[in-house]
């Protein structure tokens, strides 16, 4: 029988917050069991096994960034929504390593997504800012990875302490994100003038 006062949405919640204490790796049933007093037995009523726990807290978390990310870019374009977008993306990462992490290793059935469809609103957020810089395929995609490359390269070796030097991480954030803003508005092989309204907004 399921423990009184235990749900699976508290439970997932909870698996979210032990990602962001001990990290997403170390999510176990066991471990959540240990934080709730209750035997591993009484959470399987919620989750089938620590695979399927690890997928609520990829979901949960994917679900948290998209939400984020989508109002950070509300009524913005050009170069203001990439930092709007660049910004939510990290102060997500740095305040939430564990769900973070999530969002990035646990690789999710396609189902999933027919069931949380918000999930793919990054991806659809991703390609507005993109066309707003007039770029179109194959270029979206180049575009895309070199986003996600920055963002995903920056704030890993953020959270790993990796950034030693007496210059503030924030300051070498703000200047990847114009870098990018450039990079963007001069994208190789563009007619010129094709990013009139995202260069414009400087």
């Amino acid at each position: 029988m399921a423990r009184a006062g235990l749900t699976t949405e508290r439970v997932v919640a909870a698996a979210a917050d032990l990602a962001d204490a001990v990290g997403f790796e170390h999510v176990t049933v066991a471990a959540l069991a240990r934080g709730f007093g209750v035997k591993d037995a009484s959470l399987y009523a919620h989750v089938r096994n620590v695979s399927a726990l690890r997928e609520q807290v990829a979901i949960l978390a994917g679900l948290d960034l998209a939400d984020r990310i989508a109002q950070a870019l509300a009524g913005r374009a050009g170069r203001d929504a990439l930092v709007a977008f660049a910004d939510a993306y990290r102060a997500f990462a740095l305040a939430h390593p564990g769900r973070y992490a999530a969002t990035q290793q646990q690789e999710l059935d396609p189902s999933v997504y027919a069931t949380h469809p918000r999930l793919r609103s990054n991806l659809t957020c991703t390609y507005a800012l993109l066309q707003g810089y007039g770029l179109a395929e194959p270029e979206l995609t180049d575009a895309g990875r070199l986003l996600r490359s920055t963002f995903h390269g920056f704030v890993s070796i953020e959270l790993a302490g990796g950034f030693r030097h007496r210059r503030e991480a924030g300051a070498s954030w703000e200047q990847a994100v114009q870098a990018l803003h450039i990079a963007l508005v001069n994208w190789p092989g563009q007619p010129p003038g094709r990013t009139h309204d995202a260069g414009s907004a400087t």
